[in-house]
């Protein structure tokens, strides 16, 4: 992978390998499915001393209108607690869903203020491929913890992101899919977008029918497209919250210094009367 302006972000499957046992790596087995499965999955064969985490059960709290916010303090602090992150500690997470809930893990820790955080590129596919370790041992608990601070100005509320309607400092990036973005789709009471939002559909991040990003200078290319610039602050968001810290990830690993995740997102936008929006 080429053309990143924060590659410290990634983790190669080369790098894994390399780094891999080292004191201060931890490494999050973040594969979901919504059947509840994925522990069995996990338990079947994951990287050697992956600890499972669950975005769903673990990383999110409800929120009135449905939407999937970022856990608070307390239930971060246990979760790196039992997975055994400290402040030294380099988390790499990975998933086999193009990054998707892994991005959700890498934006919920540096929300709460740990910032090395990497992403495995490929996922667990990528790694099984190559035929590297596998196991499936059961992976101690940890007794461990790193100081919770925040969240930080990497999560944006519904009030937050109203305030920063029109600005121009600010990019809205919406990174559903181009239906729901034009309002042909949805499931909230009203459809279409934020005002002004411009639309990023986070799946052509990925190379076409794979786990990988795409080149830095494709993704670069990308957004000089839609015509996203840097300099100005970047607020991604979704339905969920899953492909906006996607969005976020890449990003960051492109040098935008100051992005943030809208928490709650078009969920509760969608579903407010008062809020603008635009089809």
């Amino acid at each position: 992978m080429s053309g990143l302006a924060r590659p410290e972000m990634m983790a190669t499957t080369e790098w894994l390998a390399e780094h891999h046992g080292r004191t201060g790596i931890r490494v999050l087995d973040l594969r979901w499915r919504p059947d509840g499965t994925a522990p069995a999955i996990h338990a079947s064969g994951h990287i050697p001393g992956a600890a499972l985490v669950d975005w769903r059960a673990e990383l999110v709290e409800d929120g009135d209108e449905g939407e999937l916010l970022l856990a608070g303090p307390d239930r971060m602090a246990t979760v790196a607690a039992r997975v055994g992150i400290t402040d030294d500690t380099t988390v790499v997470v990975y998933d086999d869903t193009q990054g998707l809930f892994a991005a959700r893990a890498w934006w919920s820790l540096r929300a709460y203020g740990l910032e090395s955080v990497r992403v495995l590129d490929g996922g667990y596919p990528a790694w099984a491929a190559e035929g590297r370790a596998i196991s499936n041992a059961q992976v101690a608990a940890g007794a461990a913890g790193f100081t919770v601070r925040g969240p930080n100005r990497t999560r944006l509320t519904t009030t937050d992101v109203r305030g920063l309607l029109g600005s121009p400092d600010v990019t809205l990036l919406d990174a559903r899919a181009p239906a729901e973005y034009h309002g042909f789709e949805g499931n909230t009471k009203r459809l279409g977008h934020i005002s002004g939002a411009i639309n990023i559909p986070v799946g052509a991040m990925s190379q076409p029918g794979g786990q990988h990003l795409r080149d830095g200078a494709e993704l670069r290319d990308l957004l000089h497209r839609a015509n996203v610039t840097r300099g100005r602050r970047m607020v991604c968001y979704d339905g969920s919250g899953v492909a906006a810290a996607k969005l976020a990830y890449v990003l960051t690993l492109l040098g935008h210094e100051d992005v943030a995740v809208y928490d709650g997102g078009w969920a509760d936008w969608g579903n407010r009367m008062d809020l603008p929006v635009d089809r």
